[in-house]
């Protein structure tokens, strides 16, 4: 790692940052980057989304040989969500890494890490508040300096820079580029037309910072297909770790409940439909739980009220009581475009089929009419019609397809990511 970094493999600087954020930025089409040179070293052909094979399981994954200094970045610390734990199995990957995060929610329980000064604000609490002022801490954060930056990023992260990029390589896992500033039918947290002319803003700088970034990788395809369409960069596709030899290996009592209910899983948000979840439940006259946390609470809480079915709400419940609802669960109900979606492989490893929506990160997960089914609308009756075509799915292949998620595919995909960009 002393030697510069060939030219052929620095990052070119293409268009400029204003011009990349505003083509395609709310749109399906790819824009394309005219006139852009050759960026880093260009993607295995293994990488284009093609399904990982399954790995064989019970080996443990030795952590990397960090013969190079190497510091981990995470955004913030929540006490739950997908991209902390790819977090923690990046700290079991470069366990000697130093970790760095704007701050940590006070229920979060993360992993030794070192906070910015963001953390003892008042901003801390207000995320959308904070979001102007994430460009320039992740640019003053330390003035220790590293070999490997590896970022998890889902807003700004992924613009961290620890060092001069000839000399520290600079790789960013993504869990998707911020959504309220691409795509704000989604997250709607920026899509007043008061911040129009801000949105436009924050995308430059979102583009213009991270031109040091060697190499992006990217949770699904969905997200990679982001990449290109809003940063105009290629990405690596490494799904997250799913701990699926925990849930398989439920307690026999757990594993012979009568699968008499169905379940929705998340945090409870709007965008995640669980008043959606509630209609179908209904339209398909079966009790439902709903297990979980989230701002959306109240509201849940007197949509259950009203239901025409019995609606269990489980707030915050440990991974013991999840597992536990996964075995007695019918069918998983995941009506939602989500980037991929962890709940779902959690689900198959219990051997509880998914019923989902057509897009997105179930494209990657489930197989259509065999770990579950996916239904092309958002109308709780086109769902709840589909229940029965469950029952015929073999459920000894649902465990075979989580498993393709495990934490050991992505330990083994990982490494040869970073091994690949630095050498």
């Amino acid at each position: 790692m002393d030697q510069p970094v060939p030219p052929s493999l620095r990052q070119p600087s293409g268009q400029s940052p204003v011009a990349l954020a505003g083509a395609g930025a709310d749109t399906d089409t790819w824009p394309g980057i005219p006139g852009q040179p050759a960026g880093p070293r260009p993607v295995p052909p293994v990488e284009a989304g093609r399904p990982i094979p399954p790995v064989e399981t019970g080996r443990p994954i030795p952590p990397v040989e960090t013969v190079r200094s190497v510091a981990l970045v995470h955004e913030w610390f929540t006490a739950t969500g997908g991209a902390e734990q790819v977090f923690r199995q990046l700290t079991e990957v470069f366990p000697t890494a130093a970790r760095f995060a704007l701050w940590s929610d006070d229920d979060a329980d993360p992993p030794p890490l070192r906070v910015s000064w963001l953390a003892r604000t008042p901003l801390r609490g207000n995320k959308a508040v904070a979001l102007p002022f994430m460009p320039l801490v992740w640019r003053t954060l330390t003035r220790d300096r590293f070999d490997v930056v590896i970022s998890s990023s889902h807003a700004f992260a992924h613009t961290v820079r620890l060092g001069n990029p000839d000399r520290t390589r600079h790789l960013s896992y993504v869990h998707a580029p911020a959504r309220y500033l691409w795509n704000p039918r989604v997250d709607d947290r920026a899509s007043g037309p008061m911040l129009a002319v801000p949105r436009r803003l924050m995308r430059a700088l979102d583009v213009g910072l991270s031109h040091h970034v060697h190499s992006y990788a990217a949770n699904s395809v969905e997200v990679r297909d982001r990449i290109r369409r809003h940063w105009g960069r290629d990405a690596w596709v490494i799904n997250p770790p799913v701990d699926v030899d925990f849930f398989s290996a439920a307690p026999a009592a757990d594993q012979a409940q009568p699968r008499d209910y169905l379940l929705g899983v998340g945090r409870w948000v709007p965008y995640k439909n669980f008043d959606l979840i509630i209609a179908i439940a209904e339209e398909a006259g079966l009790p439902l739980v709903l297990a979980g946390s989230g701002p959306e609470e109240d509201r849940l809480r007197r949509l259950a009220h009203q239901a025409r079915v019995p609606v269990t709400i489980e707030v915050h419940p440990d991974r013991f009581r999840l597992r536990q609802l996964y075995w007695g669960a019918r069918a998983l109900l995941f009506p939602v475009h989500e980037d991929f979606g962890i709940v779902p492989v959690e689900a198959q490893a219990c051997r509880t089929p998914v019923l989902g929506l057509r897009r997105g990160g179930l494209l990657e997960t489930v197989v259509d009419a065999e770990t579950g089914v996916l239904v092309d609308s958002l109308d709780p009756h086109d769902h709840a019609a589909a229940i029965g075509r469950l029952d015929e799915l073999d459920q000894a292949r649902m465990p075979v397809q989580a498993e393709r998620f495990s934490t050991q595919t992505f330990a083994r995909r990982v490494t040869e990511w970073v091994d690949h960009e630095c050498d």
